[in-house]
């Protein structure tokens, strides 16, 4: 029965998951910079596109606001720093914690959006049914509104206004 619960606890784990897409990105761009021999060492100039690829890929795949790739600049100063063998370039596990620097304060902003819409929303538009029960007029609409919908039309209408503030800027 432990293992049945372990299994499930794994699935629900958003850290492990998170590591794991991560990884799984990386791999799969890091892959096409492979050569004949099955080597990769990432130069300056690759991983520059190999940032502009997961930087597609995590503006495709994750929900919230679109999030630009760090400059040149940056990033050289960044690559400098993840160059343990000081090669001037990037093996798969120097490549690997430079990814997840650089994605984390995108992953932050996902997992904030996704908890304000999963789980304040929701929350908010309960506790303001309750508010409304003394409200003449629009307290016995609300009130005859099922929670659920309610909570819907809520988390629908947060989801609406995050989205409009992220395209007026």
């Amino acid at each position: 029965m432990g293992q049945v619960l372990g299994g499930i606890h794994d699935k629900f784990d958003g850290k492990k998951w998170k590591r794991a897409q991560l990884q799984k990105i990386t791999d799969k761009v890091f892959d096409r910079f492979r050569d004949e021999s099955g080597k990769v060492e990432l130069t300056f100039e690759e991983l520059y596109i190999a940032v502009l690829f997961i930087y597609n890929d995590l503006n495709k795949h994750l929900p919230g606001p679109h999030f630009d790739p760090p400059t040149k600049v940056q990033l050289k100063t960044m690559m400098e720093k993840y160059d343990m063998n000081l090669d001037g370039e990037l093996n798969h596990e120097e490549f690997t914690k430079f990814v997840q620097k650089l994605t984390t304060d995108a992953l932050k902003a996902v997992s904030q959006g996704l908890i304000i819409c999963l789980v304040a929303a929701p929350t908010i538009a309960l506790l303001t049914k309750r508010a409304t029960e003394g409200v003449p007029g629009v307290g016995k609409v609300v009130q005859k509104v099922p929670s659920s919908i309610y909570a819907s039309i809520v988390t629908l209408a947060v989801v609406l206004i995050q989205k409009s503030g992220e395209l007026s800027e």
